[in-house]
């Protein structure tokens, strides 16, 4: 099957007026020879979105460790651009964090939609100051055990833990997880400039939603936002508009570069749902205007934010262009945790996963292994 469209995103760079082959479900090549029969896409196909921090969808929530959960997330997240995803846990009591491990760890591979790539653990082992809508009680410091029965729960599929850098025993842990494989992030987080920094150098290579849950960019003390600016690690970024201001967006794609950028969207079970009542583990949480909030206390709780969404606010915002604000939702996360062997860009031999844009950022189509999966 050949595909065309006005212009193909590639990881280095944009083909105009090319065809796309797809044979098994993989993408074959590009060329500018004109195939005896093909489907025209229209105007921008560019690669499937991947989200590396996703808690829920569509109601679902990965900490109910509900049976047919994943697949319901999996399935409502083609609407939103994304064929990729990290199921993210948030925290909670160690028995419930094995069961959500072990319950993706069952699923993942018979999901009928965005394709299960790892997961995610934020948290347990954060500091209280910076609690966000996680639950402090089951704060702690950094145990390495945990980490190894929660991957061997999930079948292996852990790949990302986020720790707050100042809690004891930080460093060693973050020696030990990347050993076995997993990318360390850095939030929930009240250290100083030197700490984080020490985290970094010691192996940690993303921020938590920069700027959101961390201590703040001061002249006398850097703080995580500093230590985000200042060191090669990808900093998650949420452009719903309401966790960053856009101009605090673009100093921090300015100061780091866009393609040490990862859109996410944290999005929680809210997302795709109406305006209403909701819960994120314990809490309760009051969904309007755009956002997810505590009820008790008003602080953001998430978002439901769609990635596709982040996407055109960078654009419609002029922070970044076409090019960069697909990669910064694709290739980037996808390299944050290692995956972009198997997904975050368009290329031979890679499945075809990947979506249809018009002119103005909306998404059209979808696409997994070469089929439509979702239409406008």
């Amino acid at each position: 099957m050949f595909y065309k469209a006005e212009y193909f995103i590639l990881e280095d760079r944009i083909l105009e007026d090319y065809f796309m082959e797809v044979d098994g479900g993989k993408i074959v090549g590009f060329s500018k020879k004109v195939p005896d029969s093909y489907e025209d896409l229209g105007e921008i196909v560019a690669p499937g979105l991947v989200d590396t921090h996703i808690h829920g969808y569509h109601g679902k929530d990965i900490m109910n460790a509900e049976k047919g959960a994943l697949n319901v997330i999996s399935k409502g997240l083609l609407e939103c651009g994304v064929t990729s995803f990290l199921p993210t846990t948030l925290t909670d009591s160690k028995e419930r964090t094995d069961a959500a491990c072990k319950v993706v760890g069952e699923e993942y591979k018979d999901v009928e939609g965005a394709k299960v790539r790892g997961i995610f653990l934020e948290g347990p082992f954060f500091t209280e100051k910076y609690k966000g809508a996680q639950n402090p009680a089951y704060m702690s410091d950094p145990k390495i055990e945990y980490l190894k029965e929660w991957k061997d729960l999930s079948d292996g599929l852990v790949n990302k833990i986020a720790i707050a850098p100042e809690r004891d025993g930080a460093i060693d842990f973050i020696k030990e997880a990347n050993a076995m494989g997993v990318r360390v992030a850095l939030g929930h987080s009240d250290a100083s400039y030197d700490q984080a920094v020490e985290a970094v150098e010691a192996g940690a290579n993303i921020f938590v939603h920069t700027y959101n849950g961390m201590s703040g960019l001061h002249h006398r003390e850097p703080g995580m936002v500093g230590a985000a600016m200042n060191t090669d690690a990808i900093s998650e970024l949420i452009c719903d508009g309401h966790h960053v201001n856009p101009h605090a967006a673009n100093i921090l794609m300015n100061a780091k570069g866009r393609d040490h950028i990862a859109l996410i969207t944290d999005c929680m079970s809210a997302g795709g749902m109406a305006d209403g009542d909701y819960m994120l583990g314990d809490f309760p949480v009051k969904v309007e205007k755009g956002t997810a909030r505590l009820k008790d206390s008003g602080s953001l709780a998430g978002s439901i934010l769609k990635l596709k969404d982040a996407i055109k606010n960078v654009v419609d915002w002029d922070i970044a262009d076409v090019f960069e604000a697909v990669q910064m939702a694709s290739l980037v996360p996808a390299k944050s945790v290692g995956i972009d062997d198997v997904c975050g860009k368009l290329k031979e031999g890679y499945a075809a996963d990947f979506i249809v844009l018009d002119y103005d950022m909306n998404l059209e189509k979808t696409f997994l292994n070469g089929k439509l999966v979702y239409s406008k």
